[in-house]
């Protein structure tokens, strides 16, 4: 599942990973055998509903599944060295210098007892081995870069007397501040309004864009996903339902899951008498139907949804995990 747009070895290679938590119910899957490559520069968006293992497939990548959680298979392979087998120590030194993260609320990644410069510096110089006065420089050259004004003033203050927005810029900044290859994104603008969501992912875009950082941007929001990623993936009860080209799966989904989602997103236009709903939700992560998890409620189900899970199977420049694309099928029908 190598990267269309290149035949170099992908920045981050994903294959078969798998997150598990024991509960009283039964082992819960978080994640369920998922694959995907990202090549330098790009930007993959995650897209489903809640509780589809967007965000805990960012965690798993960058070592922050919290026991008894754990990955129960697969492998992670960062620049070609495997890093899904870390000790805690080792991962830490990857945490920062080679990924970064951007959380969905600034105030956890923030530290409200220290000061935005300290912050900052200490990350610079774990990661660079800098000297306090070029980490200082270095810090404030980045939230210059992000937007702050009056950086050099304002490097002194807590996170408390900064805005959501700025707070929000100032966690990029950290996430940029040891030059990593690539950044998770996680929900960055969900707790903002509109105007500042668009100011936000802009210079996320803008930043990644001039240091060739790849991204991994995980959201709700379709439009954002549009506008920012270069390849979208689609997530379903922990399970990869379709991947491909940003325009391909938002023009032609071919999932009928990606559908449901497309047809529920208004027009601009405004032609459209009623939204698309997918019926039924979400199964519980501890009780999967068998087969296909969203058969029992996909319109286009038939007997053999019910009882073989779907490999992913290539479909023009996507891929999708339904049985309506496999070659057989195809040939009965027409």
């Amino acid at each position: 599942m190598s990267d269309p747009r290149t035949d170099k070895a992908p920045l981050l290679s994903v294959r078969d990973l798998t997150v598990q938590f024991p509960t009283r119910g039964g082992l819960l899957t978080a994640v369920d055998q998922v694959s995907f490559d990202l090549a330098d520069g790009e930007v993959l968006g995650l897209v489903g509903e809640s509780g589809a293992g967007k965000s805990m497939t960012g965690s798993a990548i960058i070592g922050l599944i919290e026991p008894p959680g754990r990955i129960g298979g697969g492998t992670i392979h960062l620049r070609g060295d495997r890093i899904d087998n870390l000790s805690p120590a080792e991962m830490r030194r990857v945490r920062g210098r080679k990924v970064g993260m951007v959380f969905q609320d600034p105030l956890t990644s923030l530290n409200p007892l220290f000061t935005i410069a300290e912050q900052l510096i200490e990350t610079i110089q774990t990661h660079l081995g800098v000297s306090k006065k070029e980490a200082r420089e270095r810090a404030v050259a980045l939230l210059d870069e992000v937007g702050i004004p009056a950086a050099s003033r304002r490097i002194d203050d807590y996170p408390h007397q900064f805005s959501g927005g700025m707070r929000q810029r100032v966690v990029i900044a950290l996430a940029l501040a040891a030059e990593p290859d690539l950044v998770i994104a996680d929900e960055p603008t969900t707790a903002l309004d509109v105007s500042v969501q668009a100011q936000i992912i802009d210079v996320l875009k803008r930043l990644c864009s001039e240091r060739n950082a790849s991204v991994i941007l995980i959201t709700h929001d379709m439009g954002v996903i549009a506008e920012t990623a270069d390849r979208v993936a689609v997530l379903y009860a922990g399970r990869l339902a379709e991947i491909g080209p940003v325009r391909d799966v938002i023009q032609n989904a071919k999932h009928p899951y990606t559908e449901g989602l497309m047809g529920s997103i208004p027009s601009i236009k405004g032609t459209e008498s009623r939204l698309v709903q997918i019926p039924g939700a979400m199964p519980r992560l501890t009780n999967i139907p068998t087969g296909c998890a969203f058969n029992p409620r996909c319109p286009k189900v038939f007997d053999r949804c019910e009882k073989e899970r779907p490999a992913l199977l290539r479909e023009g420049q996507s891929e999708v995990a339904c049985w309506l694309y496999d070659e057989e099928r195809k040939e009965a029908v027409t």
